[in-house]
């Protein structure tokens, strides 16, 4: 199993180059970045942790641009969006953001999606709150056919467009791995459709084993093979009895939180869990 992190890559964070340098320098696999293009002041949506909503959410780089100067600055170390919020981009701009990040980092880009959990934020992009996962989904295989196709068009509700070249194609074939976000059946449901990989949370009561056996059983009933099918635990504690149960029940990656710090304060956090990664194999 691999041990990766997942951070908010504020503007009063560390450097995503340097993290991303250090990570990989102390046997991480991954960094992973949240997402949001920017809060509404109305705050009229709720946050879900409950309480007001921290800093960090209003204060992201943008995560293409975070990852790119990490993988700059690194040689290994995998890169992807935990999650990168499909309902607030365009298409056509997103595919050729993910391409180009995928070749330029040498085939070193996962693609972690969702929907979102911000009505107005999402809606101030055009997207209605109630047909987000149609919108999310739609535009993911419109991206798709971009990446596999040389004259790719796409006819749906949401997503039009007639032939279109777009270049460059992404360096992994067919496509950077797709992994979808969230914790419910009919996210699972939309994995096994159309994804690569499953990103649930390390919420409370997460079972590992039962995770597992559930994407399993629903890819089967579905007709597909469950080997062809990751689990990314996102927020996974930095525990090496519970990292060890990830492993044995068949996980195949545990991304811990880089927290919202100063930069001294975050390389002591990553310093602390360095020891864990140097008992998991892949």
């Amino acid at each position: 199993m691999h041990v990766g992190v997942f951070y908010f890559p504020t503007d009063y964070g560390i450097h995503p180059g340097e993290l991303a340098r250090e990570l990989e320098a102390r046997g991480f696999e991954s960094l992973f970045v949240c997402e949001h293009t920017h809060i509404p002041v109305s705050r009229r949506t709720p946050f879900p942790g409950g309480g007001d909503l921290p800093k960090r959410y209003a204060h992201t780089h943008d995560p293409f641009v975070a990852l790119s100067f990490a993988a700059a600055a690194t040689h290994k170390l995998v890169l992807g969006t935990g999650v990168c919020l499909v309902v607030e981009h365009d298409p056509i701009v997103a595919a050729k953001g993910v391409a180009s990040l995928d070749q330029l980092s040498g085939g070193r880009f996962a693609f972690g999606i969702g929907a979102g959990w911000n009505a107005e934020e999402m809606e101030n992009h055009g997207t209605r709150y109630e047909t987000r996962y149609q919108v999310m989904l739609e535009r993911v295989l419109a991206m798709k056919a971009i990446w596999t196709q040389e004259e790719a068009a796409f006819h749906g509700k949401f997503v039009q467009f007639d032939r279109i070249w777009s270049y460059p194609k992404p360096a992994q074939k067919p496509h950077p791995p797709v992994l979808l976000g969230g914790e419910t059946d009919h996210t699972l449901k939309r994995v096994v459709e159309c994804c690569d990989g499953w990103l649930p949370r390390a919420v409370r009561g997460f079972d590992a084993k039962l995770a597992v056996d559930r994407l399993r059983r629903m890819a089967s009933a579905a007709g597909r093979n469950p080997s062809t099918l990751s689990i990314t635990v996102f927020g996974a504690p930095a525990d090496q009895a519970i990292l060890g149960e990830y492993q044995q029940a068949g996980i195949q990656r545990a991304l811990l939180e880089v927290p919202d710090l100063s930069r001294e304060e975050i390389l002591r956090v990553i310093d602390k869990n360095a020891t864990l990664t140097e008992h998991m194999h892949a």
